[in-house]
């Protein structure tokens, strides 16, 4: 059973910073190190946006507009884990955080979710 895990929330003062983390456990061997992975994030009363994508092998990241030069994602394949550096942190980034994982084995698709982290970011 596939799990995706992510934690590092909490409570931040505009402008400080926070690493989320999301642990993905339960993947067939292999299947993880195959997967896109991204960040999402929901605010209350709106919808789910993409936040950060990174490739299967890390080397290609995109980022939504509004977070572009503040956020870094970044994974470590050996660990299983896909991180988001959010750095000067504003209070309209206060969302629940949302950790995805997709791709394809054998020409059937996958899309995991995990259960969320909330950010809230206020004085």
């Amino acid at each position: 059973q596939v799990q995706l895990e992510e934690s590092g929330g909490g409570l931040v003062q505009p402008g400080g910073s926070l690493t989320l983390s999301c642990l993905a456990s339960g993947f067939t061997f292999g299947i993880y190190d195959m997967s896109v992975m991204s960040w999402y994030r929901q605010a209350l009363g709106q919808e789910r946006d993409m936040v950060a994508i990174i490739t299967a092998d890390g080397g290609s990241t995109d980022y939504g507009d509004s977070v572009k030069g503040r956020f870094t994602i970044s994974r470590d394949n050996a660990k299983n884990t896909v991180y988001l550096q959010m750095n000067s942190l504003k209070p309209e980034d206060t969302a629940v955080y949302y950790c995805n994982a997709r791709g394809e084995v054998d020409g059937s698709m996958y899309n995991f979710w995990g259960q969320g982290t909330q950010v809230t970011v206020s004085s």
